[in-house]
């Protein structure tokens, strides 16, 4: 049974949500429910977008690192390929697409800075490595919030995606 649209994009709010509930590492999370829910497997990229979570490094002081797995799977279909590297014109589709996302982010969130989330939803930071700032930050509902945002985000980049591919096979 083939799922439309709307349901690969439920699915990957799903799944990241899940994940990040389970195993933490937003930007991770993300990209693997997007990814699950295309059905693609790279293990590469998966690894690689490790220290993207809570804005670079667990520092809050990056973009949302849910925000960066988007963006991965974004520039997973649409970026630019090595062999075209010497392109500069090649950059755009893929930007054009991680703006859409950072638009669809921002205006939601008002922010897509880690530190400025959790400070809007909880009313301050939480420094992660710190484990009373961890503790709090759990008790203050963070898995909850974190894993809604991951899923979120997991849906919006779908949704970019299959647009994007639904257009791009039209032409």
């Amino acid at each position: 049974m083939t799922m439309n649209k709307q349901e690969v994009a439920d699915k990957a709010f799903s799944l990241a949500k899940s994940y990040e509930k389970k195993s933490g590492g937003c930007s991770q999370c993300s990209l693997a429910g997007i990814f699950d829910a295309l059905g693609v497997e790279d293990t590469a990229i998966f690894k690689a977008a490790t220290g993207l979570a809570d804005g670079v490094g667990l520092t809050g002081d990056g973009h949302c690192g849910a925000l960066s797995g988007g963006v991965l799977a974004i520039g997973y279909f649409f970026g630019r390929d090595k062999e075209n590297f010497d392109d500069i014109t090649k950059l755009v589709p893929a930007n054009i697409l991680a703006k859409k996302l950072h638009a669809r982010f921002t205006e939601k969130y008002g922010t897509c800075r880690c530190h400025d989330l959790q400070t809007s939803f909880f009313g301050r930071f939480f420094n992660l490595y710190d484990p009373e700032d961890m503790k709090a930050g759990m008790e203050a509902g963070m898995l909850e919030r974190c894993s809604t945002l991951a899923g979120e985000v997991a849906q919006m980049a779908v949704e970019i995606i299959l647009d994007a591919q639904e257009k791009a096979a039209r032409t």
